[in-house]
């Protein structure tokens, strides 16, 4: 299975992605701010990441474009999982670099194929 990491300040949000994905066998990692998610991501170089937008500090998108525009991180997908939901927090979380951009609550079943398909693709 995969090596996930969370990037998510939400105590009760990473609890629950930590649930669902390590309940199908992943192991999951995670970071509770976006600049713990971009250390975390160079020195453990996960196969996908869950980035949250709204974080004190280096937000997601922020996070986000670190990560993608790094030699050694470029190639980590990133599905961003935001409560920000408009069609410009899509379109600009796409430039920053993510492959997916997901709107919480998600179900678990969206976010596990979501997960797959950025894995496999």
């Amino acid at each position: 299975m995969a090596r996930i990491l969370v990037v998510d300040d939400s105590p009760s949000e990473t609890h629950r992605f930590v649930h669902t994905l390590s309940g199908v066998g992943h192991q999951v990692l995670t970071a509770d701010c976006g600049a713990d998610g971009v250390e975390m991501a160079a020195s453990e170089l996960p196969d996908v990441i869950l980035m949250d937008v709204v974080m004190p500090g280096i937000n997601g998108f922020q996070a986000t474009r670190q990560i993608s525009r790094n030699e050694t991180t470029s190639h980590i997908p990133i599905i961003i999982v935001s409560t920000k939901n408009q069609e410009a927090d899509r379109i600009w979380g796409t430039r920053q670099g993510a492959r997916e951009y997901l709107t919480k609550p998600v179900n678990d079943r969206t976010l596990l194929a979501t997960i797959n398909n950025v894995l496999n693709g």
